[in-house]
């Protein structure tokens, strides 16, 4: 494949309500542009708005994808008439048998494994391709822990560009498998996500018409998880769930699901009610929750060691921004061994028919922790974030489950493999 490369000479964009780059850290506004560090303090820069009228109806007039929100996010106006993957509008499953088990009342599962790609990445990466081609890149790229690497790749291959995705070399098979079917070009770096995110941000600055996804559009394409947060409080009812547990890796999804929360509220979309958000870690790479238990806002790096490897960030960059949002709301971060993964995505599967890749896994097991412990309120409405499929991570499972035995194709045998 032939990468193309151009510079983009627009200075004017057209990225719906998005109006100015706000420093997380200082506060500092900047011009929209493909930037990601404030120039003041270095601090994260983010997307702020200014929001005109919007009201229920206008959403739900909208199509049957993330673009329903089109009104609520940084993407131009002519964003539905570009090919692009259309995620979204996932099922809210009502999980009674999964409550039961985890001796929760009311508990809803958002199953986001129906995406194109079978992640919530698709989400992320629509709006950020929706904004570099507004910025006036032509060439789609990240690093990758696995399901980036696969909604990336399928995005650029539904808009013709061209694609270039680094994933550690010891990503899942099944993950390779799935980015590199699509003809990107798909590096496998020696060493962690981390080291593979460091090659990213120095390769962003050196090749300008490159829109590395979670690096220099990174303010863009976090808002994509936003719609999570629109969709289950649209599919509640128009209300928000008074406890949402959360998948952490690099932290970018929990606070924006709580950003979401308090935009529908603000714009009177939802009752302005309570809520409480809760993250979920594998304690293989715990460096949030660590920082949680210890009472500190530093969040040290770990070097990672855990099957969930979708969620093996050492160093999280919203780590910090998710310790604030838990805190503030009375949430908690919490982390599970890999064997109580492993019990995390049987349970799920055989209580509620989803098979979820091991970071589901890490968001059930530590939802029962939480139960257990008293952090999550048994009779408050609960919402678990299920962020990828199964199919992705056969691997972790696949020494504990299989045939409960291999017979004759006679009914005799039949009944006495099942004791009948």
């Amino acid at each position: 494949m032939t990468l193309t490369a151009q510079t983009s000479t627009t200075t004017s964009y057209d990225l719906g309500p998005a109006c100015a780059l706000a420093c997380r850290a200082c506060g500092h506004r900047s011009d929209l542009a493909a930037e990601f560090a404030c120039p003041q303090c270095f601090g994260p820069l983010e997307i702020a708005y200014d929001f005109g009228r919007i009201t229920r109806e206008d959403i739900e007039r909208g199509p049957r994808s993330i673009w329903r929100y089109q009104g609520l996010l940084p993407v131009p106006s002519t964003v539905a008439d570009h090919p692009n993957t259309d995620p979204g509008c996932t099922r809210l499953l009502r999980a009674d048998r999964l409550g039961a088990a985890l001796g929760i009342k009311n508990l809803w599962v958002k199953d986001d494994t129906g995406n194109p790609t079978h992640s919530f990445k698709d989400r992320v990466v629509a709006v950020a391709l929706a904004a570099a081609r507004e910025l006036g890149f032509t060439v789609l790229a990240c690093p990758s822990t696995g399901n980036l690497a696969n909604a990336t790749a399928a995005a650029a291959a539904r808009a013709g560009w061209d694609s270039v995705v680094l994933v550690p070399a010891s990503l899942e098979r099944a993950k390779i498998l799935m980015t590199a079917v699509y003809d990107t070009n798909l590096l496998a770096c020696e060493g962690t996500y981390d080291d593979v995110n460091r090659l990213a941000t120095e390769l962003a600055f050196e090749q300008e018409d490159w829109a590395f996804v979670n690096v220099n559009v990174r303010p863009y394409y976090a808002e994509g998880s936003k719609t999570l947060g629109y969709e289950v409080a649209e599919q509640l009812g128009w209300r928000i769930p008074a406890q949402t547990v959360i998948p952490i890796a690099s932290g970018s999804q929990l606070t924006k699901v709580d950003k979401a929360y308090g935009e529908l509220a603000a714009l009177g979309l939802v009752e302005d009610s309570p809520y409480k958000v809760f993250g979920a870690q594998a304690a293989g790479c715990s460096p949030v929750s660590t920082a949680f238990a210890e009472g500190t806002d530093v969040v040290r790096p770990q070097k990672p060691d855990t099957i969930a490897r979708s969620l093996a960030i050492g160093n999280p960059a919203d780590g910090p921004y998710v310790l604030d949002a838990v805190r503030r709301c009375g949430g908690v971060v919490t982390d599970v061994t890999d064997e109580e993964i492993r019990d995390g995505i049987r349970l799920l599967a055989r209580t509620e028919g989803v098979f979820a890749e091991t970071a589901g896994g890490v968001t059930v097991a530590n939802a029962k922790k939480m139960v257990e412990s008293g952090a999550l309120d048994p009779d408050a409405d609960t919402v678990l974030l299920i962020t990828g499929d199964g199919l992705k991570t056969l691997d972790a499972i696949e020494h504990q489950v299989g045939p409960k035995a291999t017979i004759p194709a006679t009914s005799k045998a039949v009944r006495e493999a099942l004791g009948l």
